[in-house]
């Protein structure tokens, strides 16, 4: 069994993301090292031995990940929420990607699949109702009150809701920064905003809940919910009060959100969001993409992480199920979006 260790490699600049590696990919090998890193071979023999009574061992010519180091815990986190706070330290502009589970410690429902649906709102798993069938233009037509009854249940749950303190620490950090910050998100729930990041500079993707639109498209127009207070049966998930029409043909309105097979969605508004986020990239200097709460369900906002690290940009990625980033240039961070952001910014 190899025993000795090279002690110099582990002050080499690259040897936290040959750890990164070798945990990541559960690859010890030297191809390994030299393609994630693009080193050459001897420089990868070093990095490799100085794991050694670190993260590796070496019985009879064959290297593998110790006994005893738990996967299930990350061995580097420190490692990551130090370079994290670095990166945020040096940057000059910064994109905030968030997903649902940005809003979960706020105390809002995870949405993904049925079974979070139905946790969400009992009444409609009571009534077995699939979360595509109802977050749909056609249940508008076929049962509005139980469509409104959902989405006024969840217009009520958004206004009463308070974000939590990760927000503010991002708008704290995007202060700092020359350019600012623009945030990318596919949430619906105005959380960003309710939390003081100017609506100029907020991008959601699939629209907002806190707007309304035309069923019949009559017109362009998309109203603000300000005079909408929803009243629903809890129980039932029926909407008690008038259903709220179209002032100019009588229509029944609906949220100005993108939903399950939508062809009638309003997207106007999200559209010059988009175009004042192309023109402010424009200007920023390869922003730090700090990506929380985002999962594979709906690919728009990963892929535009995806993008940003092909133009230059650095990563950080926050999510306690899938953090990786499938290449070393970037951070993964397996936790929670507040306890993570707090946990950076301890560094900082």
């Amino acid at each position: 069994m190899k025993t000795t260790t090279p002690p110099t490699c582990r002050n080499d600049p690259l040897y936290s993301r040959a750890r990164q590696s070798v945990l990541f990919r559960r690859d010890a090998g030297i191809a390994n090292l030299q393609r994630a890193l693009r080193i050459g071979y001897q420089h990868a023999i070093d990095l490799r031995d100085a794991m050694l009574g670190d993260i590796l061992e070496c019985h009879d010519g064959h290297w593998r990940i110790r006994e005893g180091i738990d996967m299930r815990h990350d061995p580097l986190l420190e490692d990551k929420l130090a370079q994290a706070a670095q990166w945020i330290r040096a940057a000059t502009s910064m994109v905030v990607a968030a997903g649902a589970g940005m809003g979960i410690d706020s105390g809002l429902p995870d949405f993904g699949g049925d079974n979070g649906f139905w946790r969400a709102d009992p009444a409609l798993g009571r009534s077995r109702l699939h979360f595509e069938a109802i977050a749909s233009p056609h249940a508008f037509e076929k049962h509005p009150a139980t469509a409104w009854g959902f989405y006024g249940h969840r217009l009520n749950l958004y206004r009463a809701t308070t974000p939590h303190a990760g927000f503010g620490l991002l708008r704290g950090w995007s202060q700092r920064m020359p350019q600012g910050c623009f945030v990318f998100t596919s949430n619906v729930d105005g959380q960003f905003q309710k939390a003081g990041f100017p609506s100029a500079r907020v991008y959601e993707c699939h629209g907002s809940i806190h707007r309304l639109q035309c069923t019949a498209r009559c017109n362009e127009i998309i109203w603000p919910t300000a005079d909408l207070h929803p009243q629903v049966d809890e129980t039932t998930c029926q909407w008690q009060a008038e259903l709220p029409r179209c002032p100019h043909c009588g229509a029944l309105l609906r949220p100005n959100i993108l939903m399950f097979d939508d062809w009638q969605w309003n997207h106007t508004r999200s559209q010059k969001q988009r175009m004042l986020l192309d023109r402010w990239l424009d200007s920023a200097q390869s922003p730090l993409v700090i990506e929380i709460g985002v999962g594979h369900a709906i690919a728009t906002v990963r892929d535009f992480s995806r993008r940003m690290q092909q133009r230059g940009s650095r990563l950080i990625r926050i999510n306690p199920d899938d953090a990786r980033i499938h290449n070393p240039y970037g951070i993964e961070i397996a936790l929670g979006a507040k306890d993570a952001l707090e946990a950076i910014a301890s560094h900082l």
